[in-house]
């Protein structure tokens, strides 16, 4: 892998790449299916990724049509690897194993172990049978929606069609890998004035946010639109955040900390609010929501903004999801993607029904609006929030963090780049949004 490296930290073109030698095997963050069992028994909080997460050698994978090999020069952690490190809510092998059973392509998936990684800014080593908008030398950053599209309900969105999945979290060939293996519609140009770990940094969360609020397919936010963002420092929440100030919208933005207000304070958001200095609580101490302090929270919202607001994004989950449903205006939207602190809600249905509110699922998001959300980082006009960056061998130690929210922003991985910075091809583009990005960068 070093020649490979070294060729593309220095430019090399295409036909330079596609005449060097590929290893027989690589490093990659792996978890093993024998180590399922590992945490049987214990909460969640202390299941450790460090126990879990290790840094292996192993094959690399094998190619097939309308496929891409990529050499990931960096990476980033999602809550997906923590999940799956964790082997909760279930062992991510039981997804590998049905698709092993899906055709012999998706038997290359079915293995012993699981390349986690659904995140990467890299560069095009080979191509498969069948694709032709991409080239070897190519710099791509790659979105995690796995789809082959051959189901009709995914030409309406792909995210609808029954084989789509989410790359290293429900197949196997992740970016946390010295080469990886991807579909060629999940890639697209990589942003010219950002790092590697930068651009890594972007495609799940981004594109998440993206669909949430501005694409077609879920709260479709317009201008002067009032969104309550819960963990608005967060991966999800930091992209939300942009996307709202972006649009016209306006941010109430719920975070844990003063250090997090500021940060947000200092890129514009006038409508903070610190959870845990205001000290709420919304379940009782028996798990039933507290209607008082659910109360207190829409009043503090209303003080801030003069109503209640349009559209709540919610992914925090249990916590906060009857909170969500109840603060949400009359005729309102709840749009959820996540349950990262519990996937059983409890509700009262009445302030759903009877004040005309929606919920709508939203999970990842489509070539196009993945496409569409990268474009505007190409032009400036959303950030990365990349607020620390570890090398691949302390993927594990990352996990860990995330797990326990001790983190702000993204979490980068170095693959293939051997420090933070590189990659960065148009330095005047750069300057330009200088400010911009370091702003951001604060979301540690």
């Amino acid at each position: 892998m070093d020649a490979i490296w070294d060729a593309i930290s220095t430019g090399a073109a295409g036909e330079q790449l596609a005449g060097l030698a590929l290893p027989d095997s690589m490093r990659a963050a792996v978890v093993r299916k024998e180590d399922t069992g590992l945490f049987e028994g214990l909460p969640s909080e202390e299941k450790d990724p460090r126990k879990s997460l290790r840094i292996d050698e192993v094959p690399i994978p094998p190619l097939g049509p309308n496929e891409v090999l990529i050499a990931p020069m960096a990476s980033a952690l999602n809550y997906n690897t923590v999940w799956t490190s964790i082997f909760e809510p279930l062992p991510t092998f039981g997804f590998l194993e049905r698709m092993g059973k899906t055709s012999d392509l998706g038997a290359r998936h079915d293995l012993p172990y699981h390349i986690v990684g659904s995140d990467a800014a890299a560069v095009v080593l080979r191509t498969g049978p069948g694709v032709t908008q991409w080239k070897v030398g190519d710099r791509v950053t790659v979105h995690c929606n796995y789809v082959d599209l051959e189901g009709p309900e995914g030409h309406e969105d792909s995210m609808l069609d029954a084989s789509q999945k989410i790359w290293g979290f429900e197949t196997n060939f992740g970016s946390l890998a010295d080469l990886s293996m991807v579909k060629a519609n999940q890639l697209m140009p990589m942003p010219t004035h950002l790092s590697w770990e930068e651009a890594a940094s972007l495609g799940l969360v981004m594109a998440t946010s993206y669909r949430m609020l501005v694409g077609e397919n879920a709260a479709r936010m317009k201008q002067g639109d009032v969104v309550l963002i819960w963990g608005a420092t967060g991966g999800i929440g930091g992209f939300a955040t942009q996307f709202v100030l972006n649009g016209g919208g306006i941010p109430v933005c719920v975070v844990s900390s003063p250090e997090k207000a500021e940060v947000l304070r200092g890129i514009g958001v006038e409508a903070v609010i610190d959870r845990k200095a205001e000290g709420y609580r919304f379940e009782k101490e028996d798990g039933t929501p507290d209607m008082k302090e659910i109360r207190r929270f829409g009043s503090k919202i209303r003080e801030l903004v003069g109503r209640d607001p349009d559209i709540v994004f919610e992914h925090p989950g249990r916590t906060t999801f009857n909170a969500s449903v109840v603060v949400c205006k009359r005729g309102g939207t709840i749009v959820t993607c996540a349950s990262t602190s519990g996937y059983m809600h409890q509700y009262d249905n009445r302030h759903l029904w009877m004040r005309l509110k929606r919920i709508i699922g939203s999970h990842f998001a489509n070539y196009n609006e993945a496409w569409e959300a990268n474009r505007l980082v190409d032009q400036g006009m959303i950030h990365p929030i990349l607020s620390k960056t570890y090398g691949l061998e302390d993927a594990a130690q990352g996990a860990y963090e995330m797990h326990h929210n001790l983190h702000a922003g993204k979490l980068g991985i170095l693959v293939g780049a051997q420090e933070e910075g590189l990659g960065i091809l148009d330095a005047a583009k750069r300057e330009r949004h200088a400010d911009a990005i370091s702003a951001f960068r604060a979301f540690d």
